[in-house]
């Protein structure tokens, strides 16, 4: 069995985010994909808490047999995408992944950039996407997390809207 790892705060779950999932699933033949939160997630602060964000992803994955949501305390996606056969992620966060900054030495951070599993990458406002990587047949530049957040429902989920109680 195929799976795909994509980590990410889900907060809320969007309409790219599924199609994201979707777009990896079909494109690399994958029998699941996990939407990963993290407890602590590497570089962010406010956000909804962790059983809201997991009430709107089980309520999304319900009604899909190949989508599963599963909860982390590893901060890396080296660590995170350890044991599945592809990580899937939008190309800004790939711009993260090479930011020494995360790392204790810009040689930790190629370590760990090594032992990455096979990459499925969401292309996003022209930034660069890693050579050998699946990318993804998706067009995301109309959505926005941000932009849910602060109250443009029609990128939330249905399954997450009733979680959604007003604008953050």
């Amino acid at each position: 069995m195929r799976r795909g790892a994509y980590p990410g705060t889900f907060d809320p779950p969007t309409i790219a985010h599924l199609a994201v999932a979707e777009a990896a699933r079909d494109q690399c033949a994958l029998h699941r994909v996990d939407l990963i939160v993290n407890r602590t997630p590497l570089g962010k602060s406010s956000m909804r808490p962790l059983a809201a964000r997991l009430a709107m992803l089980e309520a999304v994955a319900a009604a899909r047999p190949w989508l599963d949501v599963a909860v982390t305390d590893d901060l890396h996606l080296v660590d995170i995408a350890e044991g599945y056969d592809v990580l899937v992620l939008g190309a800004d966060k790939w711009v993260q992944v090479l930011d020494s900054a995360f790392y204790e030495s810009e040689a930790a951070r190629d370590e760990a950039v090594a032992r990455l599993p096979a990459l499925a990458v969401a292309p996003r406002h022209g930034l660069p996407v890693p050579d050998g990587c699946e990318v993804l047949a998706v067009d995301l530049s109309h959505v926005s997390s941000t932009a849910a957040r602060a109250g443009q429902r029609d990128l939330i989920l249905p399954e997450a809207l009733p979680f959604v109680t007003e604008p953050r």
